[in-house]
């Protein structure tokens, strides 16, 4: 997979890369990542990429030319599967989403800053656009990252054992169980009698019982 970030900072990203599962992911070559700053696509003398709203208001709009002439040349070299900008009015990212683009090859992800892009942005060049959630940040950065990181996690063989994403919360509208590890008692807090009895089909029942019972007690909609 390889995955074209169109940003305005960069440097904001690459950190988020150099560590943990995403490090290692680009490493092995499973996963490509590359920034692209967008003030390098401006004719401006200034490399502005940003003006004032018509019809006024506050705030400044990131300007169409620059966008559409990095999206252009990123094109010209490859086909991609998926044009995505980062706004808080998109879809919502979920676990379901996040299975479907990790099957991708190859996706541009467009960060937003200050009120957004020019609306002909989002009609002519965008193909999917997604939120993180309800709320506003200062730019796509931050939602970028966790784009990758959610979605690159899940290729084949990023994880070191493949089947603990399938047993993530959300793969199959469940939240996951509690989880334990050594030791079996530390203080007064014993670990769950089943969970050391080497009873593996009791283990897995236990397992299936305490899913649905935190997914009805935390999140109902779930089950819907």
């Amino acid at each position: 997979m390889r995955i074209d970030i169109i940003t305005l900072f960069p440097e904001l990203l690459k950190s988020p890369f150099e560590v943990s599962i995403l490090k290692r992911a680009l490493a092995s070559g499973r996963a490509e990542v590359h920034f692209h700053d967008l003030r390098t696509y401006s004719t401006h003398k200034q490399k502005q990429v940003d003006d004032y709203p018509f019809g006024g208001g506050a705030g400044m709009v990131m300007m169409i030319e620059p966008i559409d002439r990095c999206i252009s040349a990123l094109k010209k070299e490859r086909e991609y599967d998926a044009i995505i900008y980062l706004t808080p009015d998109g879809e919502t990212l979920n676990q379901k989403a996040a299975n479907h683009y990790s099957t991708l090859d190859n996706i541009i992800l467009l960060c937003g800053h200050y009120k957004g892009v020019d609306q002909r942005v989002r009609d002519h060049l965008i193909t999917h656009e997604i939120s993180i959630g309800d709320f506003v940040l200062s730019g796509g950065e931050l939602a970028a990252a966790l784009f990758c990181d959610s979605v690159i996690r899940l290729i084949p063989g990023v994880l070191g054992d493949e089947s603990s994403a399938l047993t993530d919360s959300f793969q199959d509208n469940l939240l996951a169980p509690p989880i334990y590890t050594r030791p079996a008692k530390y203080k007064d807090w014993e670990v769950p009698e089943i969970l050391t009895s080497g009873n593996t089909p009791k283990v897995e029942q236990w397992r299936e019982d305490k899913a649905l019972e935190r997914t009805q007690k935390l999140r109902p909609d779930l089950l819907k």
